[in-house]
């Protein structure tokens, strides 16, 4: 029976990371970026994901959601269909990873993990080419000293939002700035304080 509980504990782990990896990975690091503009009006609602069409692996990954599965909204159901595919696909020390996101993930207040979500749902609604600009601006982003990423990060937080409008417009320009290929915000003077 402990065994059993074991084991039934994991899948549940691994469900949940799934879960979190479908929805969230990348989105903490993502809220470093500045917000992209708003989506155009959404299309019909994606179509739903048929358990039977999963694959056996899938359908062992997220067997907690068996059950319930055909009551997932459609959404769902292709996040954690994805989220299966990539967990699979992923090397055990992805999934270690993973694991650690999805931990960091749970322990973010409610508030904040839902301002992630909507930031990760307004990237994904972004055309291919813009989601692969983003992606290389994050990581430049990520390659500047830990002070330089700081005061970026704060000269973000202290813009009016014309001041950040500028930096997006600036930055789909092709207009670098001084951090060595990343894009600045271009203000005169100091930043405002809020």
């Amino acid at each position: 029976m402990k065994m059993k509980t074991n084991k039934h504990d994991l899948w549940r782990s691994l469900a949940l990371t799934v879960v979190a990896v479908a929805m969230a990975a990348g989105a903490p690091s993502f809220g470093q970026q500045p917000p992209p503009p708003p989506a155009a009006p959404a299309a019909a609602p994606p179509p739903g994901v048929a358990w039977s069409s999963l694959s056996p692996e899938q359908q062992h990954v997220l067997s907690q959601f068996g059950s319930q599965w055909n009551t997932l909204p459609p959404e769902r159901q292709q996040a954690l269909a994805h989220g299966s595919e990539r967990w699979l696909g992923m090397s055990e020390g992805q999934r270690d990873q993973a694991r650690e996101r999805f931990s960091r993930w749970r322990e973010l207040p409610p508030e904040q993990r839902q301002a992630l979500r909507s930031r990760w749902q307004r990237f994904q609604a972004l055309p291919p080419g813009e989601q692969s600009r983003v992606r290389e601006s994050y990581h430049r982003f990520q390659q500047l000293p830990p002070e330089r990423r700081e005061m970026l990060r704060q000269q973000w937080h202290n813009a009016t939002p014309a001041q950040r409008q500028q930096w997006i417009e600036r930055s789909r320009a092709g207009h670098q700035g001084p951090a060595g290929g990343h894009p600045a915000p271009h203000m005169s003077g100091p930043p405002p304080h809020h």
